[in-house]
């Protein structure tokens, strides 16, 4: 049985998929089968590009992807079903589609939709509840600056309380010329967090074509994600 990790983010917009992309380039380069489980996208028409495609853009096809749910609306999965007429997704329907490829993958990555707690259906269940159906740890991407500190201790501590493993911090996307706050956040956020810091993916990473996205994804991430990193931006 292959290794599980849930990516969430702190919330929107923080780049969890460019970060489930470096985490599974890093992987791919170790010689490990890579899955990649997207238990709801939402704001995606039928025939656009979800995350799971964008991935396997920049990894160069070489992941196994699956997508349970689609729905267009840019709304919380649960509320985008809902209008959308169709069924949503459940905790236990995406637990078990992670253990499925876990049997034949060396490393599934489940991305959650938006941030930890956002509901999935009608049942108010989130992606805390899938990790903690699979005992997974979960790596949180992270905004870089004003106001990620109080993001990440909250949902620190929302995985604290459900007794779920936070593996560690990525931040999802560092601009060119960090102000005061990013650089600071770098020493802050893994104090609010109790976790550590395990990399930094340059902002605009996401746009970068696959031969350039693999041969850099190394250096964004840490040792204990299959990276080199191992200090912080101008530090």
């Amino acid at each position: 049985m292959g290794e599980i990790l849930v990516v969430s983010g702190t919330g929107t917009e923080v780049g969890k998929t460019v970060v489930t992309a470096a985490v599974a380039a890093c992987a791919l380069r170790a010689g490990r089968t890579v899955a990649v489980l997207k238990p709801a996208q939402t704001g995606v028409a039928e025939g656009e590009a979800g995350d799971v495609a964008e991935v396997g853009r920049l990894v160069g096809g070489a992941v196994t992807g699956r997508e349970l749910g689609r729905y267009p609306e840019p709304l919380a999965p649960a509320t985008a079903a809902a209008r959308a007429g169709l069924p949503p997704v459940s905790a236990a329907r995406a637990a078990a589609a992670a253990r499925e490829l876990a049997a034949g993958h060396d490393l599934v990555l489940v991305e959650g939709a938006g941030g930890l707690l956002v509901r999935l259906d009608e049942q108010a269940s989130t992606l805390a509840d899938v990790a903690g159906l699979l005992d997974a740890p979960v790596l949180l991407a992270v905004a870089a600056g004003l106001g990620t500190l109080n993001t990440t201790a909250l949902t620190a501590e929302a995985l604290a309380s459900r007794g779920l493993a936070c593996r560690g911090l990525v931040v999802g996307s560092w601009p060119s010329e960090p102000g005061l706050a990013e650089r600071c956040n770098l020493d802050d956020l893994p104090v609010v967090a109790g976790a550590p810091l395990l990399g930094v993916v340059p902002g605009g990473a996401g746009g970068f074509q696959a031969s350039r996205f693999t041969a850099s994804a190394p250096a964004w991430l840490a040792p204990e994600l299959g990276g080199t990193w191992g200090r912080r931006p101008g530090g």
